[in-house]
């Protein structure tokens, strides 16, 4: 039976970057709001109960809003806010990250899905925590560039208008320099950090594409070099064909890493480097922000959810 899906602010940049890649399907019943009645909460409510899943791309409030409006119909969802990415009750949905999260999700009554930092933060050190390559309690620094699409309408609008008041001119620029970034507690839980990692972000003049560094000292983690993180995240991705380890051979080679290699994909690259003399680790995820970190992960947690 076909299931009917509901976006919930298909109007915004990840909403209509789900909705364009479900357009064409014959294999559900896409249910769509006009633009005009996206406030009004009846007509939301309906929609919502009718769906057999909801995908919300709502800020944080009116995510849960939505969640409280169909909370007796049955209806599953997939959230693309950060409301539910660290709550007991919903599965996150990163089918990669550890053995059995693709069976959950596709089980799952609700999924969050992850921030695209998170996601390629969380596909490093993931693997490391669970090999024991890396303890719980590891100070970890995490750096990392967005294309300007992470930013939503606003700063597209601001980075590509000139003529705006509040128009960025900037080709590159770090932010939440505070150390507040929304997706910290994302990256320590679900990573299975015991302190929250030191995250600094930063967004380039380009639209679509992502790198996120977590640098290691291997004097401070026993037994852990090049050779062993490699063949730890080797091991830990065998079997799928989202995220790829590129072979220490081939980044032995390179000088250089384009943040928008991966631009108009859903998979994502894992990168290990380091010195010769085997003191530091330098681990590189590379995705696009839309498309892995964001519409693109959400379609392939509908995609699974589907199959149940």
């Amino acid at each position: 039976m076909t299931k009917s899906v509901f976006i919930d602010g298909e109007h915004g940049t990840t909403g209509l970057q789900i909705a364009d890649r479900l357009a064409k399907r014959n294999d559900i019943n896409l249910l769509s709001l006009a633009r005009e009645d996206r406030r009004d909460p009846d007509k939301r409510r309906e929609m919502l109960c009718d769906a057999d899943i909801a995908v919300l791309c709502l800020p944080d409030d009116a995510a849960r809003e939505s969640v409280s409006m169909a909370k007796d119909a049955g209806t599953r969802f997939i959230d693309a806010s950060t409301a539910h990415r660290t709550a007991e009750n919903w599965v996150y949905g990163f089918a990669e990250c550890e053995p059995g999260q693709t069976e959950r999700i596709i089980q799952a009554q609700n999924v969050s899905n992850p921030g695209c930092y998170s996601t390629g933060a969380i596909a490093l050190l993931r693997p490391l925590i669970l090999a024991g390559l890396i303890a719980d309690d590891y100070p970890v620094t995490i750096n990392a560039v967005s294309g300007y699409t992470g930013g939503g309408k606003q700063m597209i609008a601001q980075m590509e208008d000139a003529s705006r008041d509040d128009a960025i001119a900037a080709p590159f620029f770090a932010y939440s320099l505070g150390l507040h970034h929304k997706h910290v507690p994302e990256i320590k839980a679900r990573s299975g950090l015991a302190f929250d990692p030191i995250f600094t972000p930063s967004v380039g003049r380009f639209a679509q594409g992502m790198l996120v560094n977590v640098p290691l000292q291997t004097s401070t983690l026993a037994g852990t070099n090049l050779t062993s993180v490699h063949a730890a995240l080797t091991r830990h991705y065998a079997g799928q064909d989202i995220v790829a380890v590129v072979p220490l051979e081939e980044t032995a080679q390179l000088v250089r890493i384009d943040p928008t290699e991966m631009a108009n994909t859903d998979k994502m690259k894992l990168y290990v480097f380091g010195r010769d003399d085997g003191s530091q680790i330098n681990l590189i995820a590379s995705l696009d922000n839309l498309g892995k970190g964001a519409s693109g992960a959400a379609v392939q947690n509908l995609d699974l959810m589907l199959q149940a």
